[in-house]
């Protein structure tokens, strides 16, 4: 290449570099502040996890971990907008800033955190990929459905999860794509499909909506898949995303210390070093964050420790805790050190 051309050529490579440098980092913190509300994407309703009642309310799982930030940020857990979002609109609610943390049943996979501009703060709830039936179709496993027709949400792991593993296991199928989470649901309860998949704690809150009829639909003992579900941040923003992370991992250390709902206030004047950290009393971690010091006894106060919150809205469901104990009960949950 000419002396000249290659001259032009790192030219504009500096120009490109400098405008990508001059661009200004995020700021979702003073975003948050200056509104006075958290925009949270969750599902469009997912019993557990995110469903607003009759009157508007969200509850579950999500739902509660929005209200724990925006207890850790705005010191108040109902400034918080829920953005209902389906599998192909939450990553450009958040992308977009429409919201400013996707708290939604979402599996983190490498594709997810390194292609998308947004990335996992950690795990809420480990789940696994399962199918639900009609408990007289007589069906006690997955390879008995061979040439089933299966309903599924498009635009999800669930969909890829089910084509790898009929490939894996030379089972066919016929699937039934429907975007809307309520409509596919209904689609399978009327008949037009033989199976439904989905994570687990999806089976397990749609079965429970039966009611009376729960009894009469099984999920089947097959887990095709890993599903790590955590919430998502831009990436660019690592004081939001430390925010995010570390309210995370303060619900789950407040189960490893005890520390609940009730006793949090006592427990920040107790005599254990490590919780005094956790609870603001001792230390600059809120400083650190850009928070109040007591950041994270806020979020405990409003929502409860992680334990709590599954208790209220995971354990109605009849969904068994499993790998979302605590390490140290034979789980997977667990906190890094506040020190």
């Amino acid at each position: 290449m000419p002396l000249r051309r290659l001259l032009l050529a790192a030219a504009l490579a500096l120009g490109a570099t400098a405008t990508a440098q001059a661009q200004p980092a995020p700021d979702t913190l003073a975003a948050v502040r200056a509104r006075g509300t958290l925009a949270c994407a969750v599902s469009t309703g997912v019993a557990g996890l995110s469903l607003a009642d009759s009157q508007g309310r969200w509850t579950g799982l999500d739902a509660d971990f929005c209200r724990a930030i925006a207890a850790a940020v705005l010191g108040d857990p109902e400034k918080v907008r829920f953005v209902p979002t389906t599998p192909q609109t939450r990553f450009t609610a958040l992308q977009s800033g429409e919201a400013d943390v996707l708290a939604r049943n979402t599996t983190w996979t490498i594709a997810r955190d390194v292609g998308l501009g947004l990335t996992f703060t950690g795990v809420l709830l480990h789940d696994g990929q399962g199918f639900l039936v009609k408990r007289d179709l007589g069906v006690t496993s997955l390879k008995e459905l061979d040439g089933a027709t299966i309903c599924i949400q498009p635009g999800s792991t669930t969909e890829l999860n089910l084509a790898d593993w009929a490939r894996a296991n030379n089972f066919s199928f016929t699937p039934v794509l429907i975007e809307s989470y309520q409509e596919v649901q209904q689609a399978f309860f009327s008949g037009r499909c033989d199976s439904y998949t989905t994570d687990l704690s999806g089976l397990t809150s749609i079965r429970a909506g039966q009611g009376p009829r729960a009894d009469e639909y099984v999920i089947l003992p097959d887990i095709i898949s890993s599903e790590p579900l955590g919430p998502m941040v831009r990436k660019g923003d690592w004081r939001w995303f430390d925010i995010v992370r570390w309210t995370l991992n303060a619900l789950i250390a407040a189960e490893q210390q005890g520390v609940t709902q009730a006793n949090a206030e006592a427990m920040s004047q107790g005599p254990s070093p490590e919780t005094r950290r956790l609870l603001g009393t001792s230390g600059d971690f809120g400083q650190q964050l850009g928070l109040r010091a007591d950041w994270a006894l806020s979020a405990i106060r409003a929502v409860g420790n992680y334990g709590e919150i599954w208790q209220r809205n995971q354990a109605p469901l009849g969904a068994p805790r499993g790998p979302n104990r605590l390490s140290t009960e034979g789980g997977l949950m667990w906190s890094p050190p506040f020190r």
